[in-house]
């Protein structure tokens, strides 16, 4: 019974020790391509933004269209912004999360 424990300890390690060379050789080839990682950072803050300032617009276009064609006492303009910014949030979050996995 001993020998059960001791092996699930040592694939436990095991599979630290995987883990840790992963993350050196992901470290070194991040180092080994530094000024490639500035460019990237750069251009995906530029995606992150466009991706969220876009449907952000869109949405208070439409409410403001909405608004002047409609004689509602609710804001459509406000309504529209609240889900153009949570579907601009989600939409960066698929890029980073996308992004993230070529790493």
């Amino acid at each position: 019974m001993a020998e059960n424990g001791e092996d699930s300890i040592d694939a436990e390690e095991k599979k630290t020790v995987e883990a840790i060379g992963r993350d050196a050789q992901r470290k070194l080839k991040a180092r080994q391509t530094k000024e490639d990682r500035v460019w990237f950072g750069l251009g995906m803050f530029g995606l992150v933004g466009w991706a969220v300032a876009v449907p952000t617009l869109i949405g208070i276009a439409l409410g403001l269209w909405l608004d002047s064609h409609t004689g509602d006492d609710r804001s459509w303009t406000l309504a529209l912004l609240l889900a153009g910014v949570a579907l601009g949030c989600a939409n960066a979050w698929y890029w980073i999360k996308r992004e993230s996995q070529h790493d």
